[in-house]
């Protein structure tokens, strides 16, 4: 689903929108993606490549440590679940894209490092269709694009790994019988 709404140059702060569940916090967060840019005309047989390897990952890094991380934050009570994943995307990695609601990844439960609190955390691949050169935490973050090893290698939650473990396991399971893939402007078609 993309979100067509205009975003604010200033993130969202404080708690007074934020959701809660039982007492835990709710969290949201996306896994930003993009083709790899190939020649049009290549193809790429079954069984020579995952469709994660021809994928590259977007990650962030904290504001407070170089640690990397999928964008995530709080899911406030005047947006929906898509909303609140696209404008926290938008905020802290400076990518708007497409949030597949229908490839929802799961919830976590995760405790925070930081507050010593338990959180609920939603995930969501998205696929990025743009990447601005300004956004409201630039000055606090920084960006980048990875290989699916890598992402999973220097991402520091291991709840965001596993929600990576299974946007991989549902590319994989749609490539089953299929011959090919075909790439082109930024999507995989089968070309059995």
């Amino acid at each position: 689903m993309q979100i067509k709404k205009s975003f604010s140059m200033n993130s969202r702060t404080g708690r007074d929108l934020q959701r809660y569940n039982r007492g835990c916090r709710q969290v949201v967060g996306c896994i930003p993606y993009r083709s790899i840019k190939r020649d049009p005309s290549s193809c790429v047989q079954q069984g020579s490549s995952t469709p994660v390897d021809d994928l590259e990952f977007l990650l962030i890094s904290s504001q407070k440590n170089p640690r990397m991380m999928f964008p995530k934050g709080g899911w406030e009570i005047d947006e929906s679940l898509e909303e609140a994943a696209s404008r926290e995307t938008f905020e802290e990695a400076g990518v708007v894209g497409e949030v597949q609601v229908q490839e929802y990844l799961g919830t976590w439960s995760f405790k925070s490092k930081s507050q010593g609190t338990f959180h609920e955390g939603h995930m969501f691949p998205l696929r990025v269709t743009e990447e601005l050169d300004d956004w409201p935490e630039k000055s606090v973050r920084r960006r980048l694009w990875v290989k699916f090893s890598e992402a999973r290698e220097v991402c520091w939650h291991p709840w965001m790994k596993e929600a990576l473990d299974v946007f991989a396991s549902k590319m994989s399971k749609r490539k089953e019988g299929t011959q090919m893939y075909h790439f082109k402007e930024n999507t995989v078609v089968c070309c059995s």
